[in-house]
């Protein structure tokens, strides 16, 4: 079942949202060469406690993964692209991190990630990054009041095909709101004006990841880590999203850089 907000509740899950937005612009900030990815997590924990925040990790037990997800942040290096535990691990020069975290704060959820380049960058790195960023925001223009749930996946599909990386389907985007995983699944790659309406009211997290080289994944032996199959370096950029009569609202967004 698919709950639409109401204005009143949009504006209470961008409260959320500020809050998720600067803790992953403090974060990035902090990871620095020499920093160890537990501090990251540490950081996190201390600020969602002082805020009165939640977090959607801390407990979390899917249908994958091996026993209850015991962290609020996710942080997967290199060839790591989703629900990377962290783990006793110092950020070296020109590590790619991707950091992604749910918060909820008086029972409104939302959902954002980024990805960068610790010290040196890679020029393949920052392209790879920048494929990510730019096909998040054409999903975003794409997420119109009285359009398709397919034009948000067409548009991520589009950007990735046009940067010349694969898309792979086995996760997506996806609703939320009062939990962090509603309906419906948003796929990385779709097809324009197909799939259900667009209603205001809807909220919704985008977030596409491309790995460099490959389009499969495979799993850690923890369960949780997904790491690009072949080796090769992944990159994940995420908003939550509101569809509103005026068009789409981001409740994420991150105070520059």
């Amino acid at each position: 079942m698919i709950e639409l907000k109401s204005s009143d509740e949009i504006g209470r899950m961008a409260v959320t949202g500020r809050f998720v937005g600067e803790l992953l612009a403090e974060l990035r900030d902090a990871a620095t060469v020499g920093v160890n990815l537990m501090d990251l997590e540490h950081q996190a924990r201390r600020r969602i406690k002082d805020r009165g925040a939640e977090s959607c990790y801390w407990d979390y037990a899917p249908s994958f993964g091996r026993g209850p997800f015991r962290n609020v942040l996710c942080l997967s290096v290199n060839d790591a692209v989703l629900h990377g535990l962290p783990h006793d691990y110092v950020l070296r020069d020109g590590d790619l991190l991707s950091i992604d975290m749910a918060v909820g704060i008086d029972g409104w959820v939302t959902d954002s990630a980024l990805s960068f380049v610790v010290g040196t960058p890679d020029p393949a790195d920052l392209k790879l990054i920048e494929a990510t960023e730019v096909a998040l925001e054409s999903a975003i223009v794409a997420a119109q009041p009285g359009g398709k749930l397919g034009d948000i996946s067409a548009a991520i599909g589009k950007v990735a095909h046009d940067y010349g990386y694969g898309v792979n389907l086995e996760f997506g985007g996806h609703g939320l709101g009062r939990t962090m995983h509603e309906a419906p699944h948003i796929p990385n790659n779709g097809r324009a004006r197909r799939g259900m309406k667009l209603e205001p009211g809807l909220t919704i997290a985008i977030e596409p990841w491309f790995c460099r080289t490959t389009d499969k994944i495979k799993f850690d032996a923890d369960g949780w880590t997904i790491r690009s199959a072949d080796g090769s370096r992944t990159a994940h950029s995420e908003h939550t999203v509101a569809i509103t009569e005026s068009g789409p609202q981001v409740l994420t967004r991150r105070p520059a850089a």
